[in-house]
Order: C-alpha cells, then sequence, then structure tokens
C-alpha cells in the first residue's frame, strides 16, 4: 500500500504562493482579491483492465469500510474508522464526496468486475497541482492482496492523470518496508527519489517515506506515452 494523503479537507490552490500586483489585479493598499474557489471534481468510472473497475464511492461501500476498520495498517494512515460503526463509515464515505466537491482529488473505489465487489480504494490528490505536482495512494484489504489489484488501479489511475489531464509529476510515498508496493511502482515506471525522515505521523510514531516519481515526459507507461498533446 502506498500511504494515501490524509483527509485533511483543504482544497488545492489554497496555500499562501505570493503573486504580484500584475497578477492579483488590485493597486498598492488594496484589499486583496480572495483566491477563486477551486471547481468541483467528477469522479470518472473507468476500466482497469478486464477484471477491475474504478468508481465513485458509494453508501453501498459500508461494507468495505468495515472490513478496512479490521486491518491492523490501513486506519493507521488513513481516516478509516477503528473501530468501526455505522454512523462514522457513513461520514468516511462523504468524506470522499467532499474532497471531490472541493477540488481536493479524485478518491475512487477499486471494484472487481465479476461479482461489482468493493477490494479497495486509490486517490489522486491534487493538492499542490498549482506546483505541478499530485500524489496518489491506495489500500486494498487482506482478501485482495496478491492478485494484481494494486498494479492494475495505479496504472490505470496514472496513465489516466498523465496522459488525459496533463499532470506534470505524480508522487507515491512509500514505508521502506513494503517491498511490494515498492516494486509496483518501479514496474509501472515511478523511480525511487530519495528517503524523507521522519516524514508521516503513522499510529503513534513518526515513520520514514520513501518518495518515488514519475514525470509527465520519463516515458511509456505500460507501452503508451504519457505526455498529454
Amino acid at each position: 500500500m502506498a500511504a494515501p494523503e490524509p483527509d485533511t479537507g483543504r482544497a488545492p490552490g489554497t496555500g499562501s504562493t505570493p503573486r504580484t500586483t500584475a497578477e492579483t489585479g488590485n493597486t498598492p493598499g488594496s484589499a486583496p482579491d480572495p483566491d477563486p474557489a477551486p471547481e468541483p471534481l467528477t469522479v470518472p468510472s473507468m476500466s482497469a483492465g478486464p477484471d477491475f473497475v474504478l468508481r465513485p464511492w458509494e453508501m453501498s461501500d459500508l461494507p468495505l469500510v468495515r472490513e478496512a476498520s479490521l486491518d491492523p495498517y490501513i486506519p493507521l494512515i488513513t481516516t478509516i474508522p477503528a473501530p468501526y460503526s455505522e454512523a462514522a463509515a457513513e461520514a468516511f464515505v462523504r468524506r470522499q464526496w467532499e474532497r471531490a466537491a472541493t477540488g481536493a482529488g479524485y478518491p475512487f473505489a477499486i471494484v472487481r468486475s465479476r461479482d461489482r465487489r468493493p477490494v479497495g480504494a486509490i486517490g489522486l490528490w491534487l493538492r499542490e497541482l498549482p506546483e505541478g505536482r499530485a500524489s496518489l495512494g491506495y489500500w486494498l484489504t487482506d482478501l485482495a492482496r496478491g492478485q494484481g489489484v494494486a498494479r492494475a488501479a495505479l496504472r490505470t489511475v496514472t496513465g489516466w492523470a498523465l496522459r488525459d489531464l496533463g499532470v506534470p509529476r505524480l508522487q507515491l510515498y512509500i514505508e521502506p518496508w513494503n517491498t511490494a508496493s515498492a516494486r509496483i511502482a518501479e514496474d509501472i515506471g515511478f523511480r525511487r527519489e530519495g528517503l524523507l525522515r521522519g516524514w508521516q505521523q503513522v499510529g503513534d510514531e513518526r515513520r520514514d517515506m520513501a518518495v518515488y516519481a514519475l514525470l509527465n515526459n520519463d516515458g511509456p507507461v505500460d507501452g503508451r506515452a504519457v505526455a498529454a498533446h
């Protein structure tokens, strides 16, 4: 699993990047114009190969939230509620809707095609898009691991983000012990760029994260050119 971006509720483009008078249209001494509200995003449904589908979250996904809440690791790196309650699970699903509505990113449920059972989640987070980069995170329930689910979902969202959305740089944060996720990232084309010490709070401690990145002009993803035209 690649560490998802926390559910901060902060929309992209709300940082304090300095802007000139010409950019803001203000004259010296006048009150600055407020930043425009980010556009709401529509989360698409898309095929992730023959076996899986990515789609927006639904209230019918509460069993997936329940299953994830029992995992020893997922609640530590996400806002999956543990212990589980139906009210907390419904709030989790609403947060995913809110993230799209506020322009913060695209949260997907990963669904198995043959029986429509949700088995995990993947997200493309746009908080740093004004600086030309976005991040990805995903998790899977125990029964879905080792079946190519993560590879199919990550390849699909990566190609879509680079080709269709034209994101210049994608980033993944993976704990150094998680060799399976590192191998998946590298197979798709991500390159390890370094170790970020004490980067993220995981449970009760700060954990190191290895950072992996893929640029829009790095080359093909799964045999297809990634650069947007």
